[in-house]
């Protein structure tokens, strides 16, 4: 999470920006790549896709399971330790929902209404390309900027940034191949084009940068587990003070009847 990494991410996306800005086509030709003019199929329409797309769900399910856990757990029994430290948990589940989520899902997919390569003339639809930056395409909602699922792929780089400092480095190419992969699946699925899959990477490593800064690196906001604990257990003690206070409440109204 540092400086350099931000860098090289910025240039690529002023790289692909730009050229994919211009030049919209140049998705049509990595799209046609995957495309069968014979069957006028993209190629990764069999029965195993939807299988490796469910275990790349598991798979991030798996990795922010213990956030959500250790803060439900903390409201549940609040003068326990947490599963893991309060800011780990408060960076995992955080930028899952403002990541993938918000930002992919709900901000850009149903908003910015551009078409999916399976809509375009060239595969046998009745669209034309529109350019990555053109929010005013025909798609409706859950249209093609950015490419979702390799928005979640990406997100992990957020956990890969607790790995050991020896073992950073291949965390880091690990989330790397892990987005690359869903991103190259679903393009050849014809669900997302080049352009889609880079800027949900660009947009995923910008946002969880920008939190890891927040919360643990910059003087001015930075966080300590206490900070984030203590609210969460002045929460739970007073749930289960509201929980006590309604059980006793309804046991003098059964002795009553």
């Amino acid at each position: 999470m540092n400086r350099i990494a931000l860098a090289v991410v910025l240039a690529i996306a002023l790289v692909v920006g730009v050229v994919f800005g211009v030049y919209p086509e140049f998705d049509l030709k990595i799209a046609s790549l995957f495309y069968d003019p014979s069957t006028h199929k993209f190629i990764a329409t069999g029965e195993w896709v939807p299988y490796v797309r469910d275990a790349a769900t598991l798979l991030i399910a798996a990795l922010v399971a213990p956030a959500f856990l250790a803060i439900i757990g903390k409201l549940i029994a609040p003068r326990r330790r947490m599963l893991i430290p309060g800011r780990a948990a408060l960076f995992l589940s955080i930028s899952l929902v403002l990541g993938p989520f918000f930002l992919a899902n709900v901000v850009l997919k149903d908003h910015w209404a551009r078409m999916r390569p399976t809509d375009m003339i060239q595969f046998g639809g009745a669209e034309r390309i529109t350019a990555w930056w053109d929010p005013t395409g025909p798609c409706p909602d859950n249209c093609s900027f950015i490419a979702g699922e390799p928005s979640a792929a990406f997100w992990t780089v957020a956990p890969a940034s607790f790995a050991p400092p020896q073992w950073r480095a291949l965390a880091y190419a690990g989330v790397l191949l892990f987005g690359a992969a869903m991103g190259v699946l679903r393009m050849a699925g014809g669900a997302h084009f080049f352009s889609d899959v880079v800027f949900a990477g660009v947009f995923m490593f910008v946002l969880v940068w920008t939190l890891h800064g927040l919360i643990y690196r910059w003087q001015a906001t930075r966080l300590t587990d206490e900070a984030v604990e203590g609210p969460l257990e002045r929460i739970g003690k007073g749930m289960r003070e509201r929980w006590g206070t309604l059980r006793r409440g309804a046991g003098r109204k059964s002795q009553g009847s």
